[in-house]
C-alpha cells in the first residue's frame, strides 16, 4: 500500500495521537502533517511546498471554524481539489449537509471506541490508498 500524505486539521492533542496511535499499529507508515487550527493549515497550504494527498478536518476548532476552512478552501483555485473528510465527533445533521454542499469528500463520526476508531481510520485510509484521484498525484 503506498503512503499518502495527510493533512491533519484538528486542537485537540488527544486526537491527534489517537490517529498516530492508530495508524501506527495498523502499521501504516502515512506522512501526517499536523495543523491544530484551520488558520495554521491555510498557511501551511497556501506556502505550496506541501500539498496532501487527503484532509482530514476536524469542524469544532478555535479561530476559524472547519465549515469556514471549508468555504476558504473551496473558493481557492489550486487547493479545492483536495479530498476533504470530516473527521469529527458531531452528528448534526446541518453540518452534514452544509459540508457535503461545499464538495466534501466523506464525513465521519468519531467513534467513541478505540477498536471502533481504529476499524474506521483503517477503511478510510485504505479507500484514499486506491483511490485513482491520488494515484494520479503520486
Amino acid at each position: 500500500m503506498k503512503n499518502l500524505n495527510i493533512l491533519l486539521i484538528e486542537d485537540d492533542l488527544i486526537e491527534v495521537m489517537k490517529l498516530s496511535r492508530a495508524t501506527s499499529s495498523l502499521q501504516l507508515n502515512h506522512n501526517i502533517v499536523k495543523a491544530s487550527n484551520g488558520e495554521e493549515a491555510l498557511k501551511l497550504l497556501e506556502d505550496k511546498t506541501y500539498l496532501p494527498n487527503i484532509i482530514l478536518l476536524d469542524l469544532n476548532m478555535p479561530k476559524i471554524s472547519g465549515i469556514e476552512f471549508l468555504k476558504i478552501l473551496k473558493s481557492h483555485d489550486q487547493l479545492r481539489h483536495i479530498p476533504t473528510i470530516v473527521l469529527t465527533t458531531s452528528s448534526n445533521q446541518h453540518d452534514l449537509l452544509e459540508c457535503y454542499k461545499m464538495g466534501i469528500a466523506g464525513y465521519v463520526l468519531k467513534p467513541l471506541k478505540y477498536e471502533d476508531y481504529v476499524s474506521k481510520i483503517e477503511k478510510l485510509l485504505s479507500y484514499w490508498c486506491i483511490n485513482e484521484l491520488i494515484e494520479g498525484k503520486q
